[in-house]
């Protein structure tokens, strides 16, 4: 992904947000609806992690240090790992707390009903709109680097965490805020507030939802993922296209950050090379594997005889990667 794709998509829901999440409180002010308040904290969770995003890629930036040197690149999935607890603790958990209040509220004093109802459906179409065009921005950006994969493979594969982030907020946005303006549109028709709290509730599901899926593919790229099988299946054929290279014994890939992946592997070589020879070889396999994958900076190369078998597994292939 490249990195001006992912900070347009962010900075684009970035503006989105805030403005939404300005006119929701103004509505709940006006209005009292919880709908309204629980959108309100949402826009403002989605706010704060956008900006947390922005400052994973910044730190992510850092140059390599002996303490780590490997880089920061995945300070990127740290963050969008908080991200995810963010969107869960304040999102979800305030929407379902705030839902039942209201709810509890509604059947305690069934009469009550809902101050300028007008200015929360403004409000909505005017936030509907809004976060239609960051949505927009978000697929267009992902369209981009996704090519053939589902949107869901997308999401599950992709190692820059910064699009999946951003596409499942907005998704959960806009749905979100179809939720609440059932929500109000029920209060509003059958003057029963129970029906506000129900949409609160639901947003609060919605966002758990989400927060978890997002922790769950975030939580892998953090642990650590490999190359997918495909990937690796492309990197045995150029280390086993180089003439000094009799086959590969066995191959470990990890990205340590969204454009960084390491490749570590044993490779089997023919009695009767010189060290030359061998040297030559593994310059050759280094230079057709970043032809082919820019992102493999890491290289590292371990020469053994052919016949080496007894103390080396074999190649195997991984198993389909957990997450992105």
């Amino acid at each position: 992904m490249s990195a001006e794709g992912g900070t347009k998509a962010i900075l684009a829901a970035l503006v989105a947000n805030l403005g939404i999440a300005t006119a929701k409180f103004v509505a709940f002010g006006f209005t009292g609806s919880s709908s309204m308040l629980a959108e309100g904290i949402h826009s403002v969770a989605d706010s704060g992690n956008q900006a947390l995003l922005l400052v994973g890629r910044k730190r992510s930036e850092r140059r390599r240090t002996r303490k780590h040197p490997f880089g920061y690149g995945r300070e990127r999935y740290f963050y969008a790992f908080v991200v995810a607890v963010v969107l869960f603790t304040v999102g979800a958990v305030f929407s379902l707390y705030e839902g039942y209040h209201k709810i509890h509220e509604a059947t305690t004093h069934p009469h009550a009903k809902m101050d300028s109802p007008g200015w929360a459906f403004g409000v909505l179409i005017v936030a509907i709109i809004l976060e239609t065009f960051s949505f927009r921005t978000a697929i267009k950006e992902s369209n981009l680097v996704r090519g053939d994969k589902s949107w869901w493979q997308f999401i599950r594969r992709a190692k820059a965490p910064e699009l999946p982030v951003v596409l499942l907020e907005d998704l959960g946005a806009l749905v979100g805020l179809i939720l609440a303006l059932a929500g109000v549109t029920m209060a509003v028709v059958t003057g029963d507030l129970v029906w506000d709290g129900i949409g609160t509730v639901c947003i609060g599901v919605l966002l758990a939802a989400i927060a978890i899926i997002l922790a769950i593919e975030t939580k892998s790229l953090l642990i650590g993922e490999g190359a997918d099988p495909e990937q690796e299946e492309r990197i045995i054929a150029a280390l086993e296209s180089v003439e000094q290279v009799e086959r590969v014994m066995h191959i470990r890939t990890q990205y340590v950050g969204p454009e960084e992946m390491l490749i570590a592997a044993k490779i089997a070589v023919r009695h009767d090379h010189t060290a030359a020879d061998v040297a030559r070889g593994i310059d050759a396999a280094e230079g057709r594997i970043r032809a082919d994958f820019p992102e493999a900076t890491l290289i590292y190369l371990e020469p053994a005889l052919g016949d080496d078998d007894a103390h080396t597994p074999p190649t195997t292939k991984p198993e389909a990667p957990a997450s992105s």
